[in-house]
């Protein structure tokens, strides 16, 4: 991973299922620029602990744990991959054990406060798409825009129950739980930025979302279409 000089930084977050990856990949792919899902590198993280047979309660022992992992993770929009001590762990991070356990680990200060450092690094001084929970208001504040994406609740449940074969009932309510977690954590919980633009997905494809953060690029303010 090479910090890359120059171009914007461009935030992009929200809750689970309202299309954060989908976005920012296709955006990164139409400017040309780098792309980072730092959720894939909580997830991996997670995944590291969980291989290692470590309780995701267990905050001392996760933390002391996560410090020592090797996570090395791609920015390229069209083969985002993510490893852990040498180990490609871009398919396992989706599964249901990680998805249970990550909201868990990347409550952790210790944990988060490194993720952080580490995404920072990689944003270097521009020309990235990245796509988180905390990036505009945590990770990147002074990013060039910052867009948060929302969608109704039952249309996220409905997508990602399409992605992952789990009944919607079921999604519905594993997504209000790490909803729930996600925003009342202490540290860099999920939260709107005052100065981010809010694009509701609910009945907007990824192609239309996108269109309009071009929209909003080319304005005179960056802000506004």
């Amino acid at each position: 991973m090479h910090a890359v000089s120059g171009g914007p930084v461009i935030a992009i977050d929200g809750p689970s299922g309202s299309g954060k990856s989908t976005v920012a990949r296709a955006l990164a792919a139409r400017l040309g620029l780098r792309y980072l899902d730092t959720g894939a590198m909580y997830r991996a993280v997670t995944a590291a602990v969980l291989a290692a047979g470590e309780d995701p309660a267990e905050a001392a022992r996760v933390t002391e744990f996560v410090s020592g992992v090797d996570l090395e993770i791609s920015t390229d929009s069209a083969a985002a991959r993510v490893s852990v001590d040498g180990r490609d762990v871009t398919g396992e991070i989706r599964g249901p054990s990680v998805t249970a356990a990550v909201s868990t680990v990347s409550a952790l200060p210790a944990v988060r406060a490194a993720m952080v450092a580490r995404q920072r690094q990689i944003i270097g001084t521009g020309g990235i798409v990245v796509e988180g929970r905390d990036i505009g208001t945590a990770v990147a504040p002074d990013a060039d825009l910052k867009v948060f994406l929302t969608a109704d609740p039952g249309e996220r449940a409905a997508r990602r129950a399409l992605e992952t074969d789990a009944s919607p009932g079921a999604t519905a309510a594993d997504l209000a739980r790490r909803d729930r977690l996600d925003a009342s954590r202490v540290a860099s919980p999920l939260a709107q930025a005052p100065d981010a633009v809010v694009i509701d997905s609910t009945d907007l494809g990824a192609d239309a979302v996108v269109e309009r953060i071009l929209d909003l690029l080319a304005a005179p303010t960056g802000r506004t279409p």
